[in-house]
């Protein structure tokens, strides 16, 4: 039997290649049986409900990235009751690029932990250059029971870091870089229970697909990195991948 897969992060919509319809049929081929589509701000929120209305398999999230923390929270928290949307995020801090004011990130990033207590619902975190401040963010609110550190950057430390919250590591199209082997040293120390894998679609697409727009179906690609880095085969990445993915988002059994 041929593996199954979960891409815990990804954003489907009409930049992918073939557009909604075409990429998920194309991550149905490949495998790819569950995929969480991400809210970034209002309007991707809503689109990421609109495009798992109705599709098996296919989730959503309501969250306000970093990015656009300055626009606030008005609209997205009437999205959060939607049957499809399993978790809140991608919320969190990104110091790299600054496009919001770091301390209107930081509060921004504190409400929708509160939200996430709140629904009780998974959170899912992105953070970029600024570490010691999401650790300190969440040691202030509380890490949520099932908190996701999507697209993971961090090394052993970080690793171990998040580890001790409880909390769940995504690998994505990074650890197929040549120049992530911090990314691959943490992926060594996290147990499998703990691993997700992504594509982060249309970004971030693995080797040997470098310099295209990425798509769910390449999460294989990830699972098949990893499952190198860390010495197992595909298969018991995959398993355990889902497994994790299924107990960190709640999946509903169908």
């Amino acid at each position: 039997m041929s593996p199954r897969f979960f891409d815990s992060h990804c954003h489907i919509d009409e930049r992918l290649p073939g557009g909604i319809e075409g990429s998920i049929a194309a991550a149905r081929e490949a495998g790819v049986e569950q995929m969480v589509t991400v809210g970034c701000d209002l309007a991707s929120s809503q689109t990421a409900i609109d495009v798992a209305a109705g599709r098996d398999g296919v989730w959503a999230t309501v969250g306000l990235h970093p990015h656009d923390a300055v626009n606030g929270l008005d609209g997205l928290v009437e999205l959060i009751g939607s049957p499809k949307v399993l978790a809140i995020g991608e919320c969190g801090l990104d110091y790299h690029y600054d496009h919001s004011p770091r301390d209107i990130q930081r509060d921004i990033f504190a409400a929708q932990i509160q939200l996430a207590h709140q629904r009780r619902l998974p959170l899912v975190i992105h953070t970029r250059g600024a570490w010691d401040d999401t650790f300190d963010v969440l040691d202030a609110e509380g890490a949520p029971a099932r908190t996701i550190f999507h697209c993971f950057t961090g090394g052993p430390d970080e690793a171990r870091k998040c580890l001790d919250l409880g909390a769940f590591l995504s690998f994505s199209g990074i650890v197929t870089f040549k120049t992530a082997e911090e990314v691959r040293d943490a992926a060594r120390l996290c147990p499998t229970d703990r691993m997700l894998i992504e594509t982060d679609s249309p970004y971030l697409a693995p080797v040997p697909y470098r310099g295209i727009k990425n798509q769910p179906s390449y999460v294989s690609v990830v699972a098949a990195s990893l499952a190198e880095t860390i010495g197992v085969k595909l298969e018991d990445v995959a398993y355990a991948s889902w497994e994790a993915a299924m107990i960190a988002f709640s999946v509903p059994s169908s």
